[in-house]
């Protein structure tokens, strides 16, 4: 590797350049989000005047949507499956 004058130790100056450069990329990429928002239009969140009610509930069960109870139970899945893993990722890595 042939040195410049001025660069540092041996071998810095390429750690340092991907830094800036992973830095920039991240900068510009935020920046590109941020520029891109715009604002959300949504429709009126009034109940519909449909002789049944509101048309975006379910009609057994007025003001729940969707099922509560398979909702809940994803929930408590993820929540067991992320502790194995969590106790899975400490037994493997523990130093012994």
């Amino acid at each position: 590797m042939t040195r410049v004058p001025g660069d540092g130790p041996a071998g810095s100056a390429g750690r340092t350049g991907s830094a800036r450069r992973w830095i920039m990329a991240a900068a510009c990429a935020a920046l590109a989000v941020l520029a891109s928002a715009t604002a959300a239009l949504g429709v009126d969140p009034t109940a519909s005047p449909a002789a049944g009610g509101d048309v975006r509930t379910n009609p057994a069960a007025p003001g729940l949507v969707g099922d509560p109870l398979f909702a809940l139970l994803g929930v408590a899945v993820v929540g067991l499956l992320a502790v194995a893993v969590t106790l899975a990722a400490v037994r493997l890595t523990a130093r012994r």
